[in-house]
């Protein structure tokens, strides 16, 4: 079965099996292995990806569910080699240990900073109880969203000074 998408900002169609899972896809077909296969029943989030920008455990869909969409993986975070401020946040607050998390984490983060911008800490902490980090304890990873929250801040109103000319 022919199924197309586009993945990181490009098209690609291909030949697959219908049951094949979209972690599975993104990984052994695409070669995109910052995709983690954790649990393989969508406890861990380590598999987490957008889909039509929204964030999705790609273990529990399969890849023909895909058809037609976009699908944005972790190696399409970054922007012509600029860290994304998410990931500099990550870096910057040392919200990485082992690092097999990590990815799932960004990805189901940028779904809660593109629908709400200035969470608090309890917002933070629900929206990751649906990735499980087994090294952090979370503290250092809600501080980069604080991060990112802080960041955006300062460059908002950098832009509104400099648009008001002041």
């Amino acid at each position: 079965m022919r199924v197309s998408m586009t993945v990181n900002g490009k098209p690609d169609s291909v030949e697959i099996e219908p049951q094949v899972l979209l972690v599975d896809f993104i990984r052994e077909t695409l070669r995109l292995t910052g995709t983690k296969v954790g649990c393989e029943t969508g406890q861990c989030g380590t598999c987490t990806v957008q889909f039509n920008g929204r964030s999705v455990k790609s273990c529990l869909m399969l890849a023909i569910q895909a058809d037609g969409g976009s699908v944005q993986t972790i190696e399409g975070v970054a922007q012509n080699g600029q860290l994304h401020v998410l990931q500099e946040g990550f870096w910057e607050m040392h919200g990485v240990q082992c690092g097999f998390c990590t990815p799932g984490m960004i990805m189901s983060l940028l779904d809660l900073l593109q629908h709400n911008a200035n969470p608090d800490e309890d917002e933070i902490r629900s929206w990751l109880g649906g990735n499980l980090c087994r090294c952090t304890g979370y503290q250092s990873i809600v501080r980069a969203v604080q991060y990112v929250v802080e960041k955006t801040r300062e460059t908002t109103l950098v832009e509104f000074v400099d648009a008001a000319g002041v």
